[in-house]
């Protein structure tokens, strides 16, 4: 059943962006202060106020759409969306509609064989609402997020799996985290996505009626509901039933898509420019002076980063991913010279730990210096990696240089080749069964034979000179 579909998604993203103040007054958007502490009559809707634009929106929208190929209107309106709901004091959403201030862009995303282009059918402008907080006690409203400056990023239908879903949101994360308008913490909701999902037979060039699924706030979250709710739909045709438009939203509980509402049309808002605010003007030097200030973006870097240090596609993916990484691998190239084995560390170790320790700052707590003076350390065979990975877990938590750890710990590698000699020499004498194997045939019997030397050394024979050795040691007895 399934083979004979295909998904068609579309995404709308929503991203707060990072300014000191709101969108229409001078309210903080600092996150995380006590409900209600952060208003005013503006972000309120209370009679006989006026919003006044913040010119740092416009400044940062720009910067979005310039950095996702858009096209940017130099006059252009904003409008009232009309819907009654509590978080929304004045009963309408400041918001644009029909002359958005970015529009025709594109972002390409990466696949398995080359990339893709999904379409940007335009990046506008829009006031977020207040937050709903449901207790025992009831439901309570917050009003400090009313008035929080959004973009709302709307994709054409180019999506068709899940899987490019994810990679187009974490894209467009990796775009606005690299321009820095927006800090894209989905934990605390300033990046959030809804997705319209429609399925059709394989071969039909009109669209299926699609569904809404509201407020998504993960990507792992993107996908489930994703995958859901197409099958269902599949499902739902197949049973010879028509889909109805309406508004989902995800159950991770009960891992599902369940009906909310009915899907409105944009005739439901009654949208009509807002009589408050007057037109935006752009110019074309205003437009160029942002474009001029643009940093290399991800695809730029990825590209530059395979040419410069010679890695592989899929390594520089991972580096961009976090600017703050992929900074710190540059750094670090400055004071070491070999890329694959720094980016081996990073992706091993360093991801390893980011995850378990500091899943939050998303950055090394060592500087590039250091990194670079512990890398050197393991390719002049001064520690091992088994013991490379202890020394890089003691420089996540102590302010010292990995050479001071080596000292501290005696985790010197053992290299000398006449302590090496003693060592294995007594390691034949006192394991003669093995021995006896290895002259037997049993090969194997070398690898019991070097664990014994790892033993006897803590781990600190150095593995490469050991083994060289040993198996010196071992051909001399078989002639």
């Amino acid at each position: 059943m399934i083979n004979q579909y295909e998904m068609v998604i579309g995404l709308e993203i929503h991203a707060e962006l990072k300014t000191q103040s709101k969108i229409y007054c001078s309210c903080s958007t600092q996150f995380g202060s006590d409900p209600n502490t952060q208003c005013c009559p503006i972000c309120l809707g209370l009679p006989g106020t006026l919003p006044i634009l913040n010119e740092k929106v416009v400044e940062y929208a720009i910067r979005a759409g310039l950095a996702m190929n858009c096209s940017i209107a130099t006059k252009t309106k904003q409008d009232r969306k009309n819907y009654f709901y509590p978080d929304l004091p004045k009963g309408y959403q400041i918001s644009q509609y029909d002359q958005p201030l970015c529009y025709e862009g594109y972002v390409e995303i990466p696949l398995k064989k080359g990339t893709k282009k999904i379409g940007i059918q335009q990046i506008h402008i829009e006031e977020d609402a207040g937050k709903l907080i449901h207790t025992k006690e009831g439901t309570f409203i917050d009003y400090n997020r009313s008035g929080v400056p959004l973009i709302e990023i709307v994709s054409k239908p180019d999506l068709s799996s899940p899987q490019e879903a994810k990679q187009y949101l974490e894209r467009i994360r990796m775009i606005l985290l690299y321009i820095g308008v927006s800090d894209c913490k989905m934990n605390e909701g300033s990046l959030r996505c809804d997705i319209n999902v429609s399925v059709r037979k394989k071969g039909d060039i009109h669209y299926g009626e699609r569904t809404e699924i509201k407020n998504m706030n993960s990507f792992s979250y993107a996908v489930k509901a994703i995958e859901y709710e197409a099958k269902r739909q599949m499902q739902v045709l197949e049973e010879g039933k028509t889909i109805i438009k309406e508004t989902r939203r995800w159950d991770e509980k009960s891992q599902c898509t369940v009906p909310m509402r009915k899907k409105e049309e944009a005739e439901d808002y009654r949208y009509f420019p807002d009589p408050d605010l007057p037109y935006i003007y752009i110019s074309e030097e205003q437009i160029e002076r942002i474009k001029e200030s643009l940093p290399e973006l991800p695809n730029e870097k990825k590209q530059r980063l395979m040419s410069t240090y010679d890695i592989n596609g899929d390594d520089a993916e991972l580096l961009i991913a976090n600017p703050k990484i992929g900074q710190f691998f540059e750094e670090t190239m400055m004071y070491f010279s070999n890329s694959l084995m720094a980016v081996n560390w990073i992706m091993g170790e360093g991801f390893r730990l980011l995850a378990e320790k500091d899943k939050e700052t998303e950055i090394f707590p060592f500087t590039a210096m250091q990194f670079a003076e512990f890398l050197q350390l393991i390719e002049d065979e001064t520690i091992s990696n088994s013991i490379g990975k202890k020394v890089f877990e003691k420089m996540w938590n102590a302010e010292e240089s990995p050479s001071h750890i080596v000292e501290r710990y005696g985790w010197k590698q053992i290299s000398n080749p006449q302590e090496l000699e003693s060592i294995i020499h007594e390691v034949l004498s006192q394991n003669q069964k093995s021995v006896e194997d290895y002259l037997s045939g049993k090969k194997v019997a070398s690898k019991a034979l070097m664990g014994q030397v790892m033993k006897k050394t803590k781990g600190k024979a150095n593995p490469r000179k050991a083994n060289e050795i040993l198996k010196k040691r071992l051909k001399e007895k078989i002639s």
